[in-house]
């Protein structure tokens, strides 16, 4: 007979009964912890994820009412919820028994037992234990879907052939489980695109995980994708699901993943190539089953000659590479998309703004809107609230000043070209790192880490 993958833990002051006991359910589970000191319990529900829990109702000599069980009962359950709880005594009482249920106890034991009857009880409550994980897990996973899904995104809008090209790509890669690499400027679309990619799939009805990889913290890379177990560091008070586990059957999308040191690269690599993750705290994997997005900003194929990205990860991430071009390249779209945001805008705002005048569409027209799509809608959305008249006019068109000079003379070398932008825009925001940042279209850590490697 295979043991079951479990783990018990019988808590007893008396040894004989710890090694019956013990002898009695190793065959049957692939892990017995036996205790004698429930002082020590804690230390065990940190260590270990346990499924059930033998407790004994007595531990002081002369004290035969139960009381202690019933402590350390109610300190179970408020530490480890999930798990199922067991009591044991040699003297039964039926008054006790109905306390201990009402407490959080799921069965009630009396010793001597016959090892059917512990196999059966601890069985069950091995059953009702993994039950209990899952439902939390499912729950879980339900408030993150919740969550991305409650968030309104944008249509895609656009009939220029760039568009209408990535469009069509997006058809064919979505029913595959193929991984897509979405390239593109800040603010041209890549976040709807993913999410496009999901909602055509086979995987819509499961949970679609979005990931910020330039926000996140590199000293919570791990704990934030792969999960933790209950004591890994000190503010793990319960087991938590990374995010891959938390897309199990739909899709993580992987946003600016251009932006993670080589040292994490290393390890996202192992997780995609193998498909399994491994808890912090925890020595087991748990495979994943989740269809894998990322996308950056980044020059990542001129990022992979200077090796600040590796090659085999860039190899197993885009398998299908989808570019999405800036708004500068396709003219056609922008009445398109400007009409688009006048109309949402116009309904939150409560405001009655038939159109654009022709000098205000033939302005937008001839803008490089460097900020692209995310631009335009800020910019319209500025226009709808300042703007008296029922059209918006140039006037009420506040575009950004005009391109940054950068005077490099006949030099065309991107590295040069972004180090004097990040210096200017450092100088023209005087030292505020948040508005150069914004001016320049990176993230806060994007910025910080290009002032690094510049040596600024």
């Amino acid at each position: 007979m295979r043991k079951k993958e479990a783990t018990i833990l019988i808590v007893d002051d008396d040894d004989d009964i710890l090694f019956s006991a013990r002898i009695s359910l190793k065959k049957y589970f692939s892990k017995i912890i036996t205790e004698n000191n429930p002082q020590n319990i804690n230390s065990h529900l940190t260590k270990n994820t346990i499924d059930v829990v033998l407790l004994d109702m007595n531990y002081r000599i002369g004290f035969e009412d139960g009381k202690e069980g019933l402590y350390w009962l109610k300190n179970i359950k408020e530490i480890s919820p999930e798990t199922t709880i067991l009591l044991m005594t040699a003297f039964g009482s039926v008054n006790l028994a109905v306390d201990a249920i009402k407490k959080g106890a799921t069965d009630f034991i009396l010793k001597p037992w016959t090892t059917e009857k512990l196999y059966t009880s601890v069985n069950a409550g091995v059953e009702l234990s993994r039950s209990k994980r899952k439902n939390t897990q499912l729950e879980t996973i339900q408030e993150h879907q919740d969550k991305e899904f409650h968030q309104k995104t944008e249509h895609i809008i656009g009939n220029s052939t760039a568009m209408q090209s990535a469009m069509n790509l997006v058809k064919k890669v979505a029913p595959t489980d193929a991984n897509v690499l979405i390239l593109g400027e800040n603010g041209t679309g890549k976040y709807v695109f993913a999410k496009e990619i999901h909602l055509q799939s086979n995987r819509k009805n499961y949970p679609f995980i979005h990931v910020d990889l330039g926000s996140l913290n590199e000293n919570l890379f791990e704990s934030e994708l792969f999960g933790y177990v209950k004591g890994a560091f000190t503010d793990a008070h319960k087991d938590t699901l990374g995010r891959f586990e938390l897309a199990k059957g739909g899709t993580i999308f992987l946003d600016e993943i251009g932006n993670l040191p080589l040292h994490l690269q290393s390890k996202l690599l192992t997780v995609i190539q193998n498909r399994k993750v491994t808890r912090l705290g925890e020595g087991k994997e748990t495979e994943i089953d989740a269809r894998i997005i990322c996308a950056t900003n980044a020059p990542i194929h001129k990022m992979v000659d200077e090796e600040t990205f590796r090659q085999d990860l860039l190899f197993r991430i885009n398998t299908i590479e989808l570019n999405l071009p800036p708004l500068r390249e396709r003219t056609n779209d922008i009445k398109l998309l400007a009409t688009h945001f006048l109309e949402k805008l116009t309904q939150k705002y409560r405001k009655k703004i038939t159109n654009f005048t022709s000098e205000a569409l033939k302005a937008m027209e001839k803008y490089h809107w460097p900020g692209n799509i995310r631009e335009i809608e800020h910019i319209v959305e500025r226009a709808v609230i300042i703007t008296d008249n029922d059209e918006i006019e140039v006037s009420d068109l506040h575009f950004s000043a005009k391109k940054i000079d950068v005077n490099l003379g006949e030099s065309l070398n991107l590295e040069e070209t972004e180090k004097v932008l990040i210096q200017q825009a450092i100088t023209k925001h005087q030292g505020n790192i948040s508005k150069a940042a914004k001016d320049l279209g990176l993230t806060r850590a994007a910025l910080y880490r290009r002032l690094e490697k510049h040596q600024l």
